[in-house]
């Protein structure tokens, strides 16, 4: 599962970065939330399990959207 995330973050993450808005949270990685969805999602696997982690991965997924006025700070 690490090796999934790794590879997201080393050669997807940085396409979708560039194409998304430079308001962020996080301006190293052009997230606007603290930790990234990928990071977020990881953390949740590992705390939660597969099941409940991937369904708060999911959940988080789904508030990160151009029209959420959400972000910042955003602990697993």
């Amino acid at each position: 599962m690490r090796f999934f995330f790794k590879v997201y973050r080393i050669i997807l993450s940085p396409i979708l970065h560039a194409f998304t808005s430079v308001m962020s949270a996080n301006p190293n990685t052009g997230c606007k939330f603290v930790p990234t969805c990928s990071e977020y999602s990881e953390q949740a696997i590992q705390k939660y399990g597969l099941l409940l982690g991937s369904k708060k991965s999911i959940q988080r997924i789904c508030k990160c959207h151009p029209f959420s006025k959400a972000g910042g700070l955003d602990p697993v």
